[in-house]
């Protein structure tokens, strides 16, 4: 003989005036940031060169950034250590054209005085491509918000679009908040990091709606704040799997990946967090505050199977023949 026992029903929407407060303080913290300190642009975006050095022993950052001075053009260079104190990273406004020979070949006659220094890497990005890859950044997040805001107006309801929205926008700039709060360059690969972040809070968002729209038709509830509590109750062991396994992931790519990764893991680590928290106290919640009615919604699915049946009821009549 088999038991069958109820699931817990956990009571998530207890603390939802709370989970608002910190959203808020987290959202309107990192419009501050982005506001004072802004973002780090990389060459990708902001246009320039990057220099990688590797010395054979400890570089001698003074001596370099001497060097630098010496030239004109490369006075306002910036140097720093990458990984390792045998790493280094050069970065100025500038390319081959503006010094007029190649840049390579100027930092290695520059650096003859330093030490056994080897050029590992020289990647230029002129002004007007930075400027053309940053409007094309923006507009990849626009569109990724339009097309959500379309599929989920589609599969469910407006107002599971709009929440939804909310909560991928929610993200994003909590996100960029870090981003700026830790002076991470922002690149390509930063650009990939938070589309991804999208993604992920994305479809963590629609297996719960998902739930709560199955929820709507099978449970006896008629409150929303119970229906949704069931739903996140249900999703609950998966939401901690699965978030819980891709954070250990991405923190082990974080601590052991080196200084090439760390800026994407590092926004990785920051939306894995954040958009298992949108998805449970900022989604859900705007269902309850944009006035979604659990019998409106009801009636609208009877509607719709009503239409379909007599639809289908029209189709076998006119397969007969009687029509």
């Amino acid at each position: 003989m088999q038991i069958f026992t109820k699931a817990r029903v956990y009571d998530f929407m207890k603390l939802k005036i709370t989970s608002v407060i910190i959203s808020a303080i987290l959202f309107f913290g990192s419009i501050f940031l982005l506001a004072t300190k802004g973002l780090n642009y990389g060459i990708d975006f902001s246009g320039g060169t990057l220099i990688q050095l590797r010395y054979d022993e400890k570089a001698p950052l003074d001596k370099i950034r001497d060097a630098f001075s010496a030239n004109e053009m490369l006075k306002n260079a910036s140097v720093t250590e990458f990984g390792s104190d045998r790493e280094v990273v050069v970065r100025f406004s500038g390319s081959s054209s503006d010094i007029g020979t190649d840049i390579g070949a100027v930092a290695k006659e520059l650096l003859k005085d330093t030490g056994n220094v080897e050029i590992r890497r020289v990647d230029i990005v002129g002004p007007k491509v930075g400027g053309e890859l940053r409007e094309k950044a923006l507009m990849a997040i626009l569109i990724s918000f339009g097309a959500v805001l379309i599929y989920i107006a589609l599969r469910f309801e407006w107002r599971f679009a709009l929440a939804a929205v909310i909560s991928e926008i929610h993200d994003v700039v909590i996100t960029l908040g870090a981003i700026s709060l830790f002076a991470i360059d922002v690149n390509l690969d930063t650009l990939a990091a938070v589309l991804t972040v999208l993604g992920y809070s994305l479809n963590d968002t629609i297996i719960i709606f998902d739930r709560i729209r199955e929820s709507i038709t099978t449970s006896k509830r008629n409150d929303i704040n119970g229906i949704i509590n069931e739903s996140v109750s249900a999703t609950l062991s998966r939401t901690i799997l699965t978030s819980g396994s891709t954070f250990i992931v991405v923190f082990i790519l974080y601590m052991f990946g080196g200084d090439m990764i760390n800026g994407f893991s590092f926004i990785l680590m920051v939306g894995v967090l954040i958009g298992t928290f949108s998805s449970v106290y900022t989604a859900s919640p705007f269902l309850v505050w944009l006035k979604f009615s659990v019998d409106e919604y009801r009636a609208k699915l009877g509607e719709k199977a009503k239409l379909k049946k007599e639809r289908e009821r029209e189709r076998a009549m006119y397969e007969k023949g009687v029509v």
